[in-house]
């Protein structure tokens, strides 16, 4: 690789490492004052009350990862073929780089799993077939959110901000789910175009010339599934609406060791539904600290639960993503994986 363009590419993380500190921070200053206002005896009192339950947390979990690696599997190219038990490690091991890689954590994880299968499939089959099975990932959450924003919508009385929070995520999900198919449908070069896009433009110029091949490469593969594949849309978008329904099923159970009051399914629906909007806004923030303590304990009052629920709630997903990320970076010491090699195979 010619030395510019490593050197520009390290410049732009550079540029980015203040602003994963400083969100992290953010997100550490909201934590403590969420847990504080809930009342951070009642939140580990709660938490006490799970107890061993937390290894069925754990295990509901892993189906998460399961049905994603399932559905990655599916959208490699023929003739190539990659094994559940490799997609399944490469996502742990992504999911876990993302996690300890703050404001660039998509950037970084999602080329990641490619690179960690590239002995089994090439690497641009894993890229292409990553890029399908997210699109179709992209889909379910969005029709997620959709459901369970009007559901509680339509079921609570709901305080001002929270109306309007809702209403938001809504109509942007009404927007998202016909402009990703159009965007399909015309074949529309979105990648390519926006790196040529900023090669005209003088930034990077010399990554964007090298990087705009690939991209083409990459979305040539990408419809080309789109128009040879399509009797396996159906099982590949259930596999990943499958993570959700393991979602809600998690959070029925936390509840149901956590709470005085017996949870219904609705409830944890729209929990579960809540974290996911949480997921998407502020993926830049790590582990969503703060963000989710502060959003999931406001829907769980709205929904009738005692005080520090919510907050217990968002605890134990920080515990669980905790659990898995330690299992990924295991993983990747295990293998003998480098960051830094990684990151150099990805360009």
């Amino acid at each position: 690789m010619p030395n510019d363009v490593l050197t520009e590419k390290r410049t732009g993380s550079r540029r980015f490492a203040p602003l994963g500190i400083i969100f992290g921070l953010v997100g550490l200053l909201l934590f403590a004052y969420f847990v504080s206002r809930a009342g951070i005896g009642e939140i580990f009192y709660r938490i006490r009350l799970l107890g061993a339950g937390f290894l069925i947390i754990l295990a509901v979990s892993s189906i998460r990862y399961i049905v994603r690696a399932l559905a990655w599997t599916r959208c490699i190219e023929h003739p190539h073929r990659l094994p559940f038990r490799d997609a399944f490690a490469a996502r742990i091991m992504g999911d876990a780089l993302g996690n300890i890689t703050p404001f660039i954590s998509f950037a970084v994880s999602e080329p990641s799993k490619a690179v960690f299968v590239k002995d089994r499939v090439p690497l641009l089959v894993g890229l292409s077939g990553l890029a399908i099975e997210n699109i179709f990932y992209a889909l379910s959450v969005a029709v997620f959110i959709f459901t369970g924003t009007a559901t509680l919508l339509l079921t609570f009385s709901l305080p001002k901000p929270l109306r309007y929070a809702s209403i938001g995520a809504l109509t942007a999900t009404v927007i998202i789910i016909p402009l990703v198919y159009l965007l399909i449908r015309s074949q529309a070069r979105f990648i390519s175009g926006a790196l040529g896009f900023l090669q005209h433009r003088g930034i990077a110029r010399k990554l964007m010339e090298r990087l705009k091949p690939r991209a083409r490469s990459l979305e040539d593969r990408v419809y080309g599934f789109y128009a040879n594949s399509q009797r396996s849309f159906l099982s590949i978008f259930a596999l990943d609406c499958c993570f959700h329904l393991a979602g809600v099923v998690e959070v029925f159970i936390t509840l149901s060791f956590i709470s005085p009051v017996p949870p219904t399914l609705t409830q944890a629906f729209i929990l579960e539904s809540v974290n996911r909007v949480i997921n998407v806004a502020f993926k830049f923030i790590p582990l969503r600290a703060g963000v989710d303590e502060g959003g999931t304990g406001q829907v769980s009052k709205v929904l009738g639960f005692a005080r520090g629920i919510g907050e217990a709630l968002a605890i134990v997903r920080k515990g669980r993503d905790i659990f898995w990320s330690a299992v990924g970076l295991i993983l990747i010491w295990k293998r003998g994986h480098r960051l830094t090699q990684m990151i150099a195979d990805q360009r």
